[in-house]
């Protein structure tokens, strides 16, 4: 059910004025809705990326992320950002209570709560603390899996795709995770090069000889090959779909030539052949 613009029938005062400015914001937002939610979208995913680039850069320089400024406060306005986006498309939204159930999940992995540990000074180990600052990457690969989606021609389509992307920034961030948390700790682990690539391998199912000796690295190595397997048959399915449509499509036409009077059936097979 899309929304229609509403009218405006004149009144005095602060009060009218007040709601004539809301009537055309309102209206404004109902006539450009599909731009409003592209820009949105754009807007999400570039940010995102941008911190995934600052969290990589203070990565390899071994730069600690909790004392760095620069990035405490880029992530703040991120999560400031991704909450107005979230009420933006709620107040565009035609039924604002079939969408708070089903986005009020990006709602809470947009609270900055890294910034608020810091300004109430909780005690957490620095374990944790880690964990806290991937919250907001995690908002941010759900809206990469949904821009992605909008490209997409058909419902299986589109959630293989975003899969892909939800799994591709899943396997990346884990690669952070494990470079951070294992070198140092495991011999094997000597670059980041060789966390991404134990990424990639563990998520493929593919197998390495390289294995975790710390509890968050243990628990990347459970969480990506589980993200993994699901990818596989979605992605038989996504292939299998593809074929089937191709035939169904080729057969058609061919009904359609031979049922066509201007046709040729005399060069397409019969039974009696």
């Amino acid at each position: 059910m899309q929304a229609k613009p509403l009218k405006y029938h004149g009144c005095r005062g602060a009060v009218c004025g007040w709601n004539r400015q809301r009537l055309q914001m309102n209206n404004i937002l109902v006539r450009h809705k599909q731009l409003v939610y592209r820009i949105l979208n754009m807007t999400i995913l570039i940010l995102s990326v941008g911190l995934l680039v600052y969290l990589t850069v203070l990565g390899l320089r071994n730069i600690e992320f909790f004392s760095d400024r620069g990035y405490m406060t880029f992530q703040l306005w991120v999560c400031f950002a991704f909450i107005a986006d979230f009420f933006i498309e709620f107040y565009m939204s035609a039924a604002r209570q079939r969408y708070l159930r089903r986005r009020l999940f990006f709602l809470l992995l947009s609270v900055p709560y890294l910034n608020i540990v810091a300004a109430l000074d909780i005690p957490l180990t620095y374990g944790a603390l880690y964990f806290l600052r991937f919250i907001p990457l995690a908002r941010g690969a759900l809206a990469m899996s949904i821009v992605v989606g909008y490209v997409s021609h058909n419902r299986l389509t589109n959630i293989f795709a975003s899969y892909t992307v939800v799994l591709l920034a899943f396997i990346y961030m884990g690669s952070l995770i494990f470079y951070e948390v294992e070198h140092g700790h495991n011999p094997g682990v000597d670059s980041f090069w060789t966390a991404l690539w134990w990424a990639f391998s563990v998520a493929t199912t593919a197998g390495c000889d390289l294995y975790p000796v710390t509890w968050a690295g243990k628990i990347v190595c459970a969480v990506l090959p589980t993200m993994g397997t699901v990818l596989f048959p979605l992605f038989t399915v996504v292939v299998t779909t593809a074929v089937r449509n191709r035939i169904n499509r080729e057969s058609a036409v061919l009904a359609a030539r031979r049922a066509s009077p201007g046709g040729t059936p005399a060069a397409l097979p019969t039974d009696a052949d």
